[in-house]
């Protein structure tokens, strides 16, 4: 399959390292293509040419590279994003549970087909989850049922034991769940080499 992911730092450079080894080919979006990058091109072009599309930049940047990106209408759009920022207790988010940054995101983006996931662990294990004894588990967030199941299989692809989280709102649930991780893994000492997995009773 053919993904556009916009943004190639760090959760950018690990989806496409995952998911370039499931096989499917990915083409990186940016403002200002650098020509020395054969799997670089602009926005437009890079979705243009996609069945899905994945936000892996800073939130705040969201509303350009939608602009640019045409509002990916009729696109499969995941939103691999948080919305942090600096609070009273340090980096947090900025939105809470009355909204969230994917419903944001699905406001700019109304013709978009939007869905949260790859938002809910560090970067390191998004490039390769298979390193876990037990696959990390990653939930899914989106309103279109029929394109989940597309949005399901690529979190599989990627590692993960993908789960349905529900409508888009639940996304109001798997922000505050990515900082969970955040607060552990980068601020109280538990490094980036763990992750959140589901466990059934026998």
């Amino acid at each position: 399959m053919k993904i556009a992911i916009i943004g190639s730092g760090n959760v950018g450079g690990a989806l496409a390292k995952a998911l370039r080894r499931a096989g499917h080919s990915v083409t990186f979006g940016a403002r200002a293509p650098d020509p020395m990058r054969q799997d670089e091109t602009t926005i437009a072009e890079a979705v243009a040419e996609a069945a899905v599309s994945i936000l892996a930049i800073p939130f705040a940047a969201a509303p350009d590279v939608i602009d640019a990106a045409a509002g990916f209408a009729g696109k499969v759009l995941i939103d691999a994003t948080n919305p942090i920022g600096k609070t009273e207790f340090g980096p947090g988010l900025t939105t809470g549970f009355e909204s969230s940054g994917a419903e944001t995101i699905a406001v700019l983006a109304p013709a978009a087909k939007v869905f949260k996931t790859f938002n809910q662990t560090g970067f390191e294990n998004m490039a390769d989850a298979t390193l876990f004894k037990t696959p990390p588990v990653m939930f899914v967030a989106g309103d279109d049922d029929a394109a989940k199941p597309l949005v399901l299989q690529l979190v599989t692809d990627a590692g993960f034991e993908a789960v349905d989280a529900g409508k888009l709102h639940a996304a109001r649930l798997l922000e505050p769940f990515a900082m969970l991780w955040i607060e552990q893994g980068r601020f109280r000492g538990m490094g980036p080499d763990f992750a959140f997995t589901l466990q059934r009773k026998i």
